[in-house]
C-alpha cells in the first residue's frame, strides 16, 4: 500500500499532465461539495471549477514544480498536499511563480479526489 507521501507524488504528476494537456479531464478528480480558490475567486462544485479552469485565459501551459510537502490531514485518510513552483503560458518566456494546495480524501473505492483546492500566483 502506497505512503502518503507516494499518494500525493502520483497525484501531483498527473494533476498538473493533465491539466497541462486537456483541462476538461480534471473533472473526475473533484466532486461536487470540492471547492477550488483560485486567486481571490471561491468556486464549488466540479462543474464550476471545471468552467473556471477552462475558461482560463492561455491556450498553452507548462507546470515546473519546484517543492512538494505533504502530509495526513486527517483520521479518515485524508492528504494535505502543498506544491510551489512556475508555470509558463502560450508563448510567454518569463515563468510566474505559483503556489497551490490540495486536500485529497479518500472517495470510497480505493481512490482519492479534490476536497479543497487553492490556487496563487506569487508575484
Amino acid at each position: 500500500m502506497p505512503t502518503f507521501a507516494e499518494i500525493a507524488q502520483q497525484f501531483v504528476q498527473f494533476y498538473y499532465k493533465t491539466f497541462d494537456e486537456n483541462r476538461h479531464n480534471l473533472a473526475a478528480l473533484y466532486k461536487d461539495n470540492s471547492m477550488l480558490t483560485f486567486e481571490t475567486t471561491a468556486i464549488q462544485g466540479t462543474s464550476g471549477i471545471i468552467e473556471k479552469l477552462v475558461g482560463l485565459p492561455f491556450q498553452k501551459v507548462a507546470h515546473k514544480i519546484a517543492t512538494l510537502d505533504a502530509q495526513p490531514s486527517n483520521e479518515s485518510g485524508g492528504i494535505l498536499v502543498m506544491v510551489t513552483g512556475a508555470l509558463l503560458v502560450d508563448e510567454e518566456q518569463r515563468p510566474m511563480n505559483y503556489t497551490q494546495v490540495f486536500q485529497l480524501l479518500p472517495d470510497g473505492s480505493g481512490s482519492y479526489f479534490v476536497f479543497n483546492d487553492v490556487f496563487r500566483l506569487i508575484y
